[in-house]
């Protein structure tokens, strides 16, 4: 149930949803600047939420738990993605 303090980069850029302002949306916490003062900066932020509004923390804890990143979901998206790259050249489309 920890919840990630991360850059807004790549795999984790796309895996994290950012704490939103409703108090019940996304699964951690990004930044983008790759500066110690961002880092500091999210880290401030994060901390404020824990100990002013507890039940954001607990949604979020929610949240990031529901998530699934397992093999079988990542191997069907690969799967769909081939099949429409082969299956879109042999019905003579290139893309």
């Amino acid at each position: 149930g920890t919840l990630p303090i991360v850059r807004a980069t790549g795999g984790l850029d796309d895996t994290i949803v950012n704490y939103g302002n409703d108090g019940r949306s996304g699964t951690g916490f990004k930044f983008d600047a790759a500066t110690p003062e961002a880092l500091t900066g999210t880290v401030r932020w994060a901390v404020d939420v824990w100990y002013e509004t507890p039940e954001a923390i607990e949604a979020l804890r929610q949240n990031a738990m529901r998530q699934r990143f397992d093999w079988e979901i990542a191997a069907k998206g690969y799967e769909d993605l081939y099949c429409h790259v082969v299956c879109g050249r042999r019905a003579g489309r290139h893309q």
